[in-house]
């Protein structure tokens, strides 16, 4: 990867990966794209920027060919809880959008990375350590988007060559960015009401297991599968990655090791409640371990040390913290 466009720069994960790759290749080699623009934003001003709506294909073309790109990774897309409120938007958005990109890929020979989720599995697929090649068939619009897009970024890869990558994120837990309507965002919420006012109403119902990621793994994982050995590569799109597993209570509890006066409970959204219970309590990373050296650093502890000291040192709440 030596320069590379990102689409949805300034979402929860664009937003990082933009400034995790400036810092790695050079801000000059890294294109952040979006639909908006926010002007007092690092992603726009300290570094290139273009303004993107990924339908436009004309113009993601133009840009490609304008920065000369080699390396495309695409993250604009409407999320799970997101994506009910509009399903035919999500469709439009995430298909088209994917569509789009492809074609820019095969057209100028470029790498593809793109990411998939656990959203892509459903009520019929396996519930604990579910396998990399299994039953798919979800229950939201986002999660046939997913399903649909790996599918097609196979036939990308078959049948025109194109290198084309990703994996399945499980739930992304972040620092840096707020929120963006996905359905296991009470592990975000919570650390900032934690800290803010010391209580917290999940809107994920007690012992509803899920798989999740701190970003910063998260990051490293792209970055390594992209740049991995791609002859070694059989799955492709996608890979399921994992890094900890838990339900509200256990995150809760840790949460009070550190803030002991910490109060939880439980306001349970039944849309969002209806999407977890129908992914899998947990994924089996074997594939990307074996495939191309997944791993991770942060498990709910040290990521719980972590979130809430950044957190703190960024003015949330009214205390400062230094936890070891």
């Amino acid at each position: 990867m030596k320069k590379v466009l990102i689409t949805g720069a300034l979402g929860q994960i664009g937003s990082e990966l933009t400034s995790k790759l400036r810092i790695e290749y050079g801000k000059d080699n890294v294109i952040a794209t979006d639909i908006r623009m926010i002007e007092n934003s690092e992603i726009v001003s300290n570094g290139v920027f273009e303004q993107l709506n990924v339908m436009d294909a004309e113009t993601l073309s133009r840009l490609a060919k304008k920065h000369n790109v080699d390396t495309i990774v695409h993250l604009a897309s409407l999320l799970s809880a997101v994506g009910e409120q509009q399903p035919q938007y999500t469709w439009k958005l995430n298909m088209s959008g994917l569509t789009n990109v492809l074609e820019i890929c095969r057209e100028q020979n470029l790498k593809l990375f793109t990411p998939s989720s656990i959203a892509a599995f459903g009520y019929n697929s396996p519930k604990n350590l579910t396998p990399q090649d299994t039953i798919q068939r979800p229950g939201t619009m986002y999660g046939i988007t997913k399903v649909s897009g790996e599918l097609l970024c196979d036939y990308y890869y078959k049948k025109f060559g194109v290198d084309t990558r990703g994996v399945r994120f499980p739930g992304l837990i972040s620092y840096v960015t707020p929120p963006g309507g996905g359905t296991t965002d009470y592990a975000v919420d919570i650390y900032y009401e934690a800290l803010k006012n010391k209580k917290y109403n999940s809107f994920i119902a007690k012992g509803t297991q899920m798989d999740m990621m701190y970003m910063p793994d998260a990051l490293q994982a792209i970055v390594d599968l992209i740049e991995a050995d791609g002859s070694k590569l059989i799955h492709r799109n996608a890979f399921n990655i994992t890094a900890m597993n838990f339900d509200p209570e256990e995150i809760s509890s840790e949460i009070k090791k550190h803030i002991p006066d910490f109060k939880f409970g439980y306001d349970v959204d039944p849309i969002r409640q209806s999407i977890a219970e129908s992914w899998p309590n947990s994924i089996d990373p074997t594939c990307a371990i074996e495939e191309w050296g997944f791993n991770f650093k942060y498990d709910l502890s040290k990521m719980t040390v972590d979130m809430l000291n950044k957190l703190s040192s960024k003015g949330i709440g009214d205390t400062k913290l230094n936890l070891k």
